[in-house]
């Protein structure tokens, strides 16, 4: 077990956490928590754009070896991937789970005991840290859970994987309680996130995250392991075609996050759901697209991350009507030492 202590040990001890999840709660009742701001009374099981009512919904609770290395580990990532999603992008590779049918999703709407069983589930499995994966919905039901799981002895670090797509008042709610972010810079273009995304304001939304982000975690800095237990980590998937503003997206990070930030260059985009077929996003990213991307992001001194090899594409692809295991096959190629 690593001397690492997370910050939200402290705040559970001063009662600080139990006061967090109070006002998160209240927040539910005309709800405001992601910048779409949709004000439905969801304690009365209202719905807006994330279709989630009061309870948070579990797809998949497992130890996930296919992270960024700082993340996964040796040991795994205690992944729990929540049902839904407060975007609706049209390439969505976990379509499945994040953009069902409410009545159809057939993914169980848990209490905040059950939430925490499963971090404490993943604690004892060896996970280096749990990781919440699509948390920007279920921000409250998130901190109800960890008053209880820290009561029974949680103590790995918390990670906070999202779109990006975070109003300031939720990250404020989980300033001292997160521990690793880890959200996604999709795109600087207006147009391109209306297009993909069905949203508008993602880039004044997601810049403002990301540095409210940094302001609270700093910079990683890996144990001996190369394990991180705090700060932030930003992911960019590039999309075919420019689609994706991978030049500004990393011109951006370079400038406002500084050259000590961990980036993340994600090779893996396929085409699914809704652009099958597409005249622009019907194929996979290019080599030579995603080559480009890597000499902008060495020419700006972006030295610390990670970057997919372009075999990526192929098998990071998560099966999540295997609940217990939708990353077998990623984590077989991981493993793979043959693998080009």
């Amino acid at each position: 077990m690593s001397l690492f202590v997370p910050a939200y040990r402290a705040l559970f001890q001063s009662g600080e956490l139990h006061k967090r999840a109070i006002a998160a709660v209240e927040h539910l009742h005309t709800c405001n928590l992601c910048p779409r701001a949709c004000g439905v009374d969801r304690f009365a099981d209202k719905t807006g754009a994330c279709r989630t009512g009061r309870r948070a919904t579990v797809v998949s609770v497992t130890p996930h070896f296919g992270e960024e290395p700082g993340i996964s580990g040796s040991r795994g990532s205690g992944t729990i991937f929540f049902g839904y999603c407060n975007l609706a992008c049209t390439y969505c590779q976990n379509h499945e789970i994040s953009q069902p049918a409410r009545d159809t999703s057939g993914a169980p709407e848990v209490t905040a005991e059950t939430l925490a069983g499963h971090m404490i589930a993943l604690q004892d499995a060896g996970c280096h840290n749990i990781n919440f994966v699509t948390p920007s919905h279920v921000v409250p039901q998130i901190l109800e859970a960890l008053i209880i799981a820290a009561q029974k002895g949680l103590e790995i670090p918390l990670v906070y994987n999202s779109n990006g797509y975070d109003s300031l008042e939720a990250l404020k709610l989980l300033d001292g309680v997160i521990d690793v972010y880890l959200p996604d810079l999709k795109y600087l273009n207006e147009e391109h996130a209306r297009t993909w995304s069905g949203i508008s304001e993602y880039p004044k939304h997601a810049t403002a995250a990301l540095e409210e982000m940094l302001r609270q975690v700093g910079y990683p800095e890996p144990d001996e392991q190369g394990i991180i237990h705090r700060g932030l980590v930003v992911r960019h998937l590039v999309l075919p075609g420019g689609q994706s503003d991978s030049v500004d997206v990393i011109s951006w990070i370079a400038r406002h996050l500084g050259k000590l930030v961990y980036v993340s260059l994600m090779s893996q985009y396929f085409p699914a759901h809704k652009v099958i077929g597409d005249a622009v996003m019907g194929r996979s990213v290019s080599r030579e697209e995603y080559e480009a991307v890597v000499e902008v992001a060495d020419r700006l001194g972006l030295e610390n991350g990670w970057r997919q090899e372009p075999a990526a594409a192929q098998y990071y692809r998560p099966d999540f009507s295997v609940a217990e295991k939708p990353f077998e096959d990623i984590d077989d190629f991981i493993d793979d030492p043959d693998r080009k």
